[in-house]
């Protein structure tokens, strides 16, 4: 399992965590930190776990809004809480980390759904993180489009 895999999974351990516990624990990066040690002993990327964490936390508001635009027959709360927190991770790479090609944060997001999720839940994952990049790739078109006819 190669670094950032790792540590995407530890971050969504830590958000399923969270979320399940009714987002109660508000040290969540203390929790980020104690999953860390007990899941990947030896992990030399808690940084980027730490930043997921942390982006997903800043950003819930806007993430949660996608995915409810996004999956209009899922009401957010009647979402697994695992697919949930898959999808916060994946929109928030996809959408707030430009660092990571929407390409890989879409398919570690699938990774995550199969490995932790139920039957359907790659094929939910893909389907939702699909329909926004198709959006952001139009929007993109059509800034560059604007931009070559000024």
């Amino acid at each position: 399992m190669s670094n950032r895999h790792l540590g995407r999974t530890v971050a969504m351990q830590t958000l399923y965590e969270w979320d399940f516990n009714e987002q109660k624990n508000s040290d969540l990066i203390k929790a980020t930190k104690e999953n860390i040690k007990k899941f990947a002993p030896g992990f030399d990327d808690s940084d980027f776990t730490l930043q997921l964490v942390k982006g997903v936390l800043k950003d819930i508001k806007s993430i949660d809004q996608l995915i409810t635009k996004y999956a209009p027959e899922w009401p957010l709360d009647q979402i697994t809480v695992v697919d949930r927190n898959i999808l916060r991770l994946g929109v928030y790479e996809l959408k707030y980390a430009p660092d990571i090609p929407p390409k890989v944060a879409i398919n570690e997001a699938i990774e995550l759904a199969k490995s932790f999720g139920g039957e359907s839940s790659g094929k939910f994952v893909n389907g939702v993180l699909g329909a926004i990049y198709k959006d952001m790739d139009n929007d993109q078109e059509k800034s560059l489009k604007k931009d070559t006819n000024k």
